[in-house]
């Protein structure tokens, strides 16, 4: 379950067999070659499909990727060559169907410098705590040797399959906005699109400072340490939290182009139930056996929506 890479700390990384291989540098050279072709072919199948079926578009180009990404993973035995797909391929599809849609669109575009906005920073936060190929996600390790499979299909199963299924439902409201671009049934740029911009921007700020703070706390802490300085005194989880605004504030796109597409909400809806039951559970549970002040801090602090006072 890939959700969410730097959030749960940077400190729960293990090394792979290949520790040896890889220096950073040549972790990013690696990643940055694979993204490239990735996000290329994700654009080849979406274009080939065409603008005039962006959800099939949508849903292929991101498979594609999946795919070539799954086979790499294979190839150098680790991944978290996989972790930087959720903030790289919605923004790219985002902005090639801003691009090509007929019209282009104030939605559409609207909806590009948000994913831009949120790609941007957490990919930038994933790529100042990762390490390189000679690490892996603790959470990829420990499915590894719980899971009654062999690696392979884990990962296939879990650390990809999964987030490619989650992540495509979560986006389906980009290809909501290019289908209502140039349809009769399609509404101007008007209140619903200021909210959404502005559940987005909440959501990328509070994942900005939640991680400002967490990578503070990781240069500094002692061992057994609870973070709770910032927006982390107020909330447990203020980073899901800022996730969750990213991915309601997609589905409020939606609704702008067209209220007949609200079933498009049961990707957010999905990115919710996910984190509440899998990624916070998980997080908790690590800080529980790791943390002798957690019992305490959990007891004051609420799990996501912040406390006012202090």
């Amino acid at each position: 379950m890939c959700a969410r890479r730097s959030r749960i700390g940077q400190d729960g990384r293990m090394t792979t067999p290949h520790a040896s291989r890889w220096t950073r540098g040549r972790s990013f050279a690696v990643i940055i070659g694979l993204y490239v072709v990735a996000t290329a072919i994700a654009v080849i199948v979406t274009e080939a499909v065409g603008t005039d079926h962006p959800y099939r578009g949508l849903i292929l180009g991101f498979a594609a990727s999946v795919a070539f990404l799954y086979v790499a993973s294979q190839v150098v035995q680790n991944g978290s060559t996989f972790d930087a797909w959720w903030s790289v391929m919605p923004p790219a599809l985002a902005v090639w169907f801003a691009i090509t849609a007929d019209g282009g669109g104030a939605r559409n575009w609207a909806i590009a410098a948000c994913a831009l906005l949120w790609g941007i920073r957490l990919t930038a936060n994933w790529a100042i705590g990762w390490t390189g190929l000679d690490h892996e996600d603790w959470r990829y390790r420990m499915l590894y040797e719980t899971a009654p499979m062999p690696r392979w299909a884990v990962s296939f199963t879990s650390v990809h399959l999964f987030p490619l299924v989650v992540v495509t439902l979560g986006s389906l409201p980009i290809a909501t906005a290019v289908a209502h671009t140039s349809d009769s049934t399609g509404r101007e740029f008007g209140t619903l699109d200021v909210v959404a911009i502005v559940l987005a921007v909440i959501g990328v700020a509070l994942e900005h400072f939640a991680d400002v703070d967490l990578r503070r706390f990781n240069r500094t802490k002692n061992p057994g340490d609870v973070l709770t300085a910032g927006l982390w005194s107020r909330s447990r989880h203020p980073n899901y939290l800022g996730e969750m605004f990213w991915w309601w504030s997609l589905f409020v796109f939606a609704l702008a182009a067209d209220t007949g597409s609200w079933w498009t909400g049961i990707g957010a809806l999905a990115m919710t139930v996910m984190f509440l039951t899998a990624s916070i559970p998980i997080a908790e549970k690590r800080s529980a056996e790791r943390r002798p002040g957690w019992d305490a801090y959990k007891a004051s602090t609420p799990m996501l929506i912040p406390k006012l006072r202090k």
